[in-house]
Order: C-alpha cells, then structure tokens, then sequence
C-alpha cells in the first residue's frame, strides 16, 4: 500500500512523527511524505522533524507564506503534479490547517481516496479559518479517523458516521512518547522562574486574540495578574502585533518560534 501524507504546519508535524513510526513498523506501507512549506522557518519545520525521528520529506513544495486564498491556492497547484504522478492509494490528510484542505480537495478532483486524520473535531466558531478547513475536509474525505466519541457524535449530526473510526488521540500519544523522553531533562526557563517551584506555561496565537486590542490586552493583564509566574512562549507574529498595540509583554515571555 502507498500512503502519501501530506503536512506543512508545525502541528501536523508532531502528528507525523507516530504515523511515520507505525508505518515504518508495519513494514508494508510506502509512505511518502509531503511537506508544503506553509512553516517554512526551520524552527518551526525542521526541528519537528529532527526531535520526532520523522524521515525528511520526500518532496517539499515551498510555498511560504501568504493570504488564505493564495497559500491555498499554491498549494492546490503544486499538489496536482506530486499526486498523479505518485498515485497513492491514500492521501492522508491532517488536522485543520490550510495544508490539509488543499490536499484534500486535489486528491477528490483526481479521484484519489483521502483520510482525514483528526476528523470531527468542532469548535463551531465560524471566524476560525480552521473550522472551515475541518469541516470541509471531513465531507470531501472518504476515511475519518476521529480522535474521540465527541467527534464521532459530530460526525454523526452531519450525516458522516458511515466513513469515520474512532481510532484514539494521536496527540496523547505524542505526549507520552515525549513526556519519556525529556522527564530527566531539566527545563530550560528564563531568569526567575524557579523550575522546582510552579509555573504556567502559555501561548496566545488565535487570530481572535492576537489582532484585537482590547481583548490581547486583556488576556495579557490576566495572566499577569496571576500569582504563578507565567512563561509565555510568543510566536513572533504575537510579539509584532503586541508592539503594534504598545503592548508590553517583556515582563515574562520566552521568544519561540514555534
């Protein structure tokens, strides 16, 4: 059997890494993996793929940034050449980013069979570009492989029970493989921060609560109210939009670029 996995984002990538694992045990899978370039900065990609054991991709699109429409876009175009000419029988699809919806879609206008790994899931905020990916995907696949029975009831409400499994969290196992891996590793914290005392560990990424003031500015006086010292891991689309608004955020934030 040959399954082509398709990814681009650094969430896809920690998913990746025990998909590949299980198919390299199986013995019986030609995987070829597909990297589309939407996280293209090597701390964002390719450390993904050097801590999770993932082979390198077979072939890298390099699409970049950009729009919604013209990532995806790029995307669709470039897939096209990539599934005809390596003809899976599964093109396996994950998660809810912009990566996921292009392959999908190019894979049914060629009339190849397309998994969905992570379907059903349902925040039911229509403002979130990934919903729309997710739900998209889900009713274009011919396999969803949900994590949870409150996917597959979501699944459900929309007519789609018959294609999916309900086949466990991928990303629980990703933790634990991790949580083995680093627990004799100590922490690397900023000046501070006590790693024998407790902290909390926070991000702030959503488009919902990165690009309006009010509500970013909000969310920043909460978590410096609080009475744990925080470590916010900024991405830096984060730390330019906090200085756009003169939002200070150096009192305690990490810079990371994943």
């Amino acid at each position: 059997m040959k399954v082509l996995s398709v990814v681009g984002a650094r969430p896809q990538f920690v998913k990746l890494g025990p998909i590949a694992r299980a198919f390299t045990k199986a013995g019986n899978i030609e995987h070829i993996i597909v990297h589309t370039g939407q996280h293209y900065d090597a701390a964002m990609s390719d450390v993904f793929f050097a801590d999770l054991s993932i082979p390198a991709p077979d072939v890298h699109l390099g699409v970049g940034s950009g729009s919604h429409g013209a990532q995806t876009g790029a995307m669709l175009s470039a897939l096209d050449a990539v599934l005809d000419e390596h003809q899976p029988d599964w093109t396996l699809v994950y998660g809810d980013t912009n990566s996921t919806i292009a392959a999908a879609l190019a894979a049914v206008k060629l009339h190849l069979p397309v998994a969905h790994l992570e379907a059903g899931l349902r925040s039911f905020n229509r403002r979130m570009p990934e919903e729309h990916n997710r739900v998209l995907t889900d009713h274009a696949a011919d396999l969803l492989l949900a994590p949870t029975e409150v996917a597959m009831g979501h699944l459900a409400n929309e007519g789609l029970a018959d294609r999916a499994v309900n086949v466990g969290d991928v990303m629980a196992d990703v933790c634990f493989r991790t949580r083995e891996a680093v627990k004799d590793s100590p922490a690397e914290l900023p000046n501070g921060v006590n790693p024998m005392a407790p902290y909390v560990i926070a991000t702030i990424h959503r488009p919902d609560n990165t690009d309006e003031e009010a509500r970013l500015r909000e969310i920043v006086a909460v978590l410096r109210d609080l009475s744990t010292p925080v470590v916010l891991l900024a991405h830096p689309r984060l730390v330019a939009r906090a200085s756009a608004f003169g939002i200070d955020l150096a009192r305690s934030y990490v810079p990371c670029d994943a």
